[in-house]
């Protein structure tokens, strides 16, 4: 008689379809109403393979588990409702909500004799591009998961605390050398596909907003914005922009599409441009004084923050334009210390506000996994980011990416 072992069951990481962040919401609205048909293909990569305590490989069942329950959610009526109060949501798109469900036949995942795991998502972009924060947040999870035991949590908690004691701090000098033109020190979440676990996160991110509300006030996470009725944030990623490379326009002018195509779409509503595609050089090329005037500001995701934000500035004053009308978004590695140096640094210029993310929601003595799930492929041709920093270039055509260096005259980062 053979014996077979049952398998082991795992509780649903993912229980709402409202716990992702809010531009894929904003990205998807776009996509529906304007490139219903684009086709994506998007592949996981853990940057840092080598730290990991053990191999990637080992959470694959898990994953899998996880993905059917995260396949079989639908949003609920007080869900859609919600949504429907954002003014930049149209109810066309949220009637379509109602009837969306992800589906599973899109994802597949799989593993080498090396432990690394695979994720690889093909299908619709309105199907597609949906998945990639949910997936984060559960390879996160199942991961750390494995290492957590009671010291973890104390040394996440004391570091909660000394940031709490650090915003209490900077709140402080704020009011002590308050100016009427200074603008305030604002910090928004954005840990939701890097953190610790779900749980762990909306401990942080309230404890954070109710020690200083006027501080930290935003979180891009929509589940979290909705129950501690905080501000949801987020605009563009950088596949909105990718897509416009396989889209019907010459590749020179994909920049400018994109952002041509955002401005239909929302019509002066979410207006932070992210810069990072080709490069912030090449960026500035695309962006006139047309689409400075029509965009609240910029977003810096790579590369040295302080020389990206002297040309943002220097851009708008070749245009004649204030940069005191408009705002500076970085959400590149931050902690809250580099954050209030960065507003330090350009408050006299222009508006500043931060995007945290690992260091916020997973910031526990252990090494951070640096995991991404990025478009490589747009209607059956190959699309890549090219970054400001070395390393985060993510492509599987070669041949490609030295042509669009080409095309936007950026050179290769050593």
């Amino acid at each position: 008689m053979s014996i077979t072992s049952t398998p082991i069951t795992y509780a649903p990481i993912i229980t709402s379809l409202l716990d992702n962040d809010l531009y894929k919401f904003t990205m998807l609205q776009a996509m529906l109403h304007q490139f219903p048909q684009t086709h994506g293909v998007y592949k996981f990569r853990c940057r840092n393979n080598n730290d990991a305590a053990y191999p990637l490989a080992t959470i694959k069942e898990a994953l899998e588990q996880q993905l059917d329950s995260l396949c079989e959610l639908r949003f609920l009526p007080d869900e859609l409702d919600y949504l429907r109060s954002l003014r930049f949501m149209r109810s066309d798109f949220v009637d379509y909500l109602e009837l969306f469900k992800l589906k599973r036949r899109f994802i597949t995942v799989s593993t080498d004799s090396k432990g690394r795991l695979f994720i690889d998502i093909e299908g619709p972009m309105i199907q597609a591009m949906f998945f990639e924060v949910f997936v984060l947040a559960i390879v996160n999870e199942l991961y750390f998961n494995a290492l957590s035991d009671p010291s973890v949590i104390e040394e996440g908690q004391r570091r909660l605390e000394a940031k709490v004691a650090l915003l209490h701090h900077y709140a402080k000098q704020q009011t002590a050398n308050l100016k009427v033109d200074v603008p305030p020190f604002i910090v928004a979440d954005f840990g939701t596909r890097r953190r610790f676990s779900k749980q762990w996160q909306a401990h942080v991110v309230e404890t954070l907003h109710l020690a200083e509300p006027s501080i930290v006030s935003g979180t891009s996470n929509v589940l979290l914005a909705k129950n501690l009725e905080m501000t949801p944030i987020g605009t563009m990623a950088h596949e909105f922009m990718q897509a416009f490379q396989a889209l019907d326009v010459r590749l020179r002018d994909s920049q400018k599409a994109a952002l041509e195509a955002w401005v239909h779409e929302y019509r002066g509503d979410l207006g932070i441009a992210l810069t990072d595609v080709v490069g912030m050089d090449a960026f500035l090329r695309d962006f006139d004084l047309y689409f400075a005037k029509l965009f609240d500001g910029l977003r810096h995701d790579s590369g040295d923050p302080y020389i990206w934000g002297d040309k943002a500035v220097a851009h708008y004053k070749k245009l004649k334009i204030d940069p005191k009308t408009k705002i500076l978004t970085f959400s590149d590695g931050l902690d809250l210390d580099k954050a209030w140096e960065l507003h330090q640094y350009f408050k006299e210029q222009i508006k500043t506000s931060f995007g945290i993310g690992t260091n916020l929601t997973n910031d526990m003595g252990l090494t951070p996994l640096n995991i991404v799930l990025k478009l490589v492929e747009c209607n059956g041709q190959p699309v890549a980011k090219l970054s400001d920093s070395p390393g985060k270039t993510m492509i599987n055509n070669d041949t490609y990416l030295a042509y669009l260096r080409q095309v936007f005259e950026v050179d290769e980062l050593k």
